[in-house]
């Protein structure tokens, strides 16, 4: 039985009452002495506490009072404790992006929905793409290219006509965004397996930024992605809205669309 749980709120909620409700109704533990720690907020604050709170190797729960909440439950305080302990646990492994800049710079961070480069400047990036051993694309030309995650797929992935891939897949979704050559490049799904090497073919006139969810680094002359399954988050879902089902609710949409 889960008791003991840690709030996370985020502060651009100016609603005082729900703070309120929930200091009233329910004692705080400390994110280490926690059962699980509750995220209120949308699914970028989602992502951000996710990273924060890693460490602690705790289940979140969410609570939705964003836009769309995608990776968030619906908002209801109400016997809160005792949906969290009907709640189904589902595991997801982040992307790993280590970064190299024309400075010769390292960077290391992480992504639950996806890494995307992006050029920074009016030039189109310019792109080689690696599989493992493999050369996915000699040069492509674009605004940039996106690595998705199942979780993330629905996100900006789904948004460049990216695929929607099932949460337990074990695969990844490379999506061109915006691709002038090979114009009519689709994009690759390739195994969770698979190491994914990215090289900006032109550092100097064609500027690339990475960004793995929220956190950019700039001017890259390298990435190097692949999934890190020593990092399983744990995330609580209510029965009748799971992610699983979440995602499968968005396939039927693009297919009768």
């Amino acid at each position: 039985m889960i008791k003991k749980l840690h709030f996370v709120i985020d502060k651009t909620i100016k609603n005082n009452s729900i703070k309120k409700i929930i200091f009233k109704k329910y004692s705080i533990a400390s994110p280490k002495k926690s059962d699980v720690i509750v995220v209120v907020g949308g699914d970028g604050f989602m992502l951000e506490t996710l990273k924060r709170y890693q460490k602690f190797n705790k289940p979140f729960y969410g609570i939705n009072k964003g836009t769309f909440g995608f990776l968030m439950n619906k908002f209801d305080l109400k016997k809160l404790d005792k949906r969290i302990n009907r709640s189904k646990i589902t595991k997801v492994s982040p992307l790993s992006m280590n970064v190299i800049t024309k400075n010769n710079m390292k960077r290391r961070a992480i992504a639950i929905n996806e890494i995307s480069l992006l050029r920074q400047s009016r030039q189109t990036a310019s792109l080689k793409i690696i599989c493992g051993k493999k050369i996915l694309i000699k040069r492509l030309v674009s605004d940039g290219v996106l690595i998705s995650t199942p979780a993330g797929s629905t996100a900006y992935n789904l948004s460049v006509h990216g695929p929607i891939l099932s949460l337990n897949c074990n695969k990844l979704a490379i999506t061109p965004i915006s691709p002038f050559r090979p114009r009519r490049w689709k994009g690759k799904i390739v195994s969770f397996s698979q190491s994914i090497k990215i090289i900006n073919l032109n550092i100097k006139k064609r500027p690339v930024s990475a960004v793995a969810d929220n956190i950019e680094v700039r001017n890259i002359k390298t990435v190097n992605i692949k999934v890190d399954k020593s990092i399983i988050f744990k995330l609580l879902y209510d029965r009748n809205s799971s992610l699983s089902k979440k995602i499968k609710i968005e396939q039927l949409r693009k297919q009768i669309v």
